[in-house]
């Protein structure tokens, strides 16, 4: 897949979200505010924070498509990763936030007696948001792109939260209005969790952690199969964006010309481009293979 085709569809599917959440945030505002329900107006507040999380990934996916430039030699891949910890950390707020007005509506025992209308808008939300994250992880897991994971992650943390207002403005709509925080508040823990998970594998990327151990296992294998490669002797890889950047080493005959290893290095490097389309970049080190050696580096 070409460069500019793995950014327009990420960026479709990052409009689509958008413009969908916003269609949901108009129509839960509207059912908590005349089928009175603080527990679904609540969930459009929040479909605005969502808002602003997708602007945020546009933004972010409009960075990272930008080439290498002298200041950024290595692209602008690392802004998709702080996109995702700015969601994750959006919905660990969101979690915490469902949580202490849980607590608080119990305590004060502040219950609402919702309309249809607001179970109507809830059940909505909970169908369309979940198919929307399915499609837009599929699509973030196809071009392994960790702002489009995110936001993917976001969706479905709203499916969540809708279950627990369902659940509770169904039980308030029956006469049981206690149900309404309950369910609210243990799905709290529920997004808070997913949250922290996001955080966790943006912060392991920011700090150029190891991608998946199969995948530099295959492009060590398609490298070792060229001829002229006596084996590779290291290789390491890290995540910028939707992009892989590796590193290897290569053990050679000692004789070769400069030209004839050269080369092999060609071919490994388009053999790789072929075969791993998140591959952005492959960085060869040679060695002779006949002269034991000590790497030298200081990390």
């Amino acid at each position: 897949m070409l460069r500019h085709e793995r950014f327009n569809r990420a960026d479709r599917v990052i409009r689509i979200g958008f413009w969908m959440n916003a269609f949901l945030m108009v129509i839960k505002l509207a059912a908590g505010h005349f089928g009175h329900s603080e527990a679904v107006f609540a969930d459009g507040v929040e479909s605005a924070c969502d808002l602003v999380v997708m602007a945020a990934t546009i933004v972010a996916l409009k960075v990272g498509r930008k080439p290498f430039d002298e200041e950024h030699p290595y692209g602008h891949g690392k802004v998709e990763s702080l996109s995702a910890i700015l969601v994750s950390l959006i919905i660990c707020a969101t979690g915490l936030w469902i949580l202490y007005d849980s607590v608080v509506r119990i305590r004060e025992g502040d219950y609402e007696s919702p309309q249809l209308m607001a179970v109507g808008a809830a059940l909505v939300t909970i169908l369309v948001k979940w198919a929307l994250g399915r499609y837009t992880m599929g699509i973030g897991n196809q071009l392994g792109s960790p702002a489009v994971v995110a936001v993917a992650r976001d969706h479905k943390k709203d499916a969540i939260t809708s279950v627990a207002t369902l659940i509770g403005v169904t039980g308030a709509y029956f006469g049981v209005e206690m149900m309404d925080p309950i369910a609210a508040g243990i799905t709290a823990f529920f997004i808070v969790h997913l949250g922290l998970q996001g955080f966790r594998m943006s912060a392991h990327e920011l700090m150029d952690g190891r991608p998946q151990a199969e995948l530099m296992s295959s492009i060590a294998e398609v490298a070792a199969a060229v001829p002229g490669v006596g084996r590779v002797h290291e290789i390491r890889g890290r995540r910028s964006g939707q992009y892989i950047i590796v590193d290897m080493e290569l053990d050679m005959d000692p004789e070769m010309t400069v030209k004839q290893s050269h080369d092999i290095v060609e071919t490994v490097k388009r053999l790789i481009f072929e075969r791993f389309p998140n591959v952005g970049d492959v960085m060869i080190h040679i060695n002779p293979w006949d002269d034991p050696h000590e790497d030298l580096t200081r990390l």
